[in-house]
């Protein structure tokens, strides 16, 4: 950004919240940051955990053998017989 954006941004800032406002805006915003910083890290450190727990449980054998789903059948109808029994209403 160029100075000249910059200053017209500061300007429109204080004109709409006024010289009062805007120390508090900064402190809030600043607060705001911190703590989504601090909520990315920890997400990242609890992504870095969990992939190194399924690793160690996946060189232990720990994981439990999925039971295969059994297909479901399929019952083929002569044509004209409804999936009822071929009760026709």
């Amino acid at each position: 950004m160029r100075i000249g954006t910059i200053l017209i941004i500061v300007v429109l800032a204080l004109l709409l919240f006024g010289a009062k406002r805007l120390p508090g805006l900064a402190r809030s915003l600043g607060k705001s940051a911190r703590i989504l910083k601090a909520e990315g890290k920890a997400l990242k450190e609890e992504g870095k955990s969990l992939k190194d727990r399924t690793v160690a449980a996946a060189k232990e054998g720990a994981a439990e053998p999925i039971d295969p789903v059994e297909p479901a059948r399929v019952v083929k109808s002569a044509p004209g017989e409804t999936a009822r029994g071929g009760d026709r209403a």
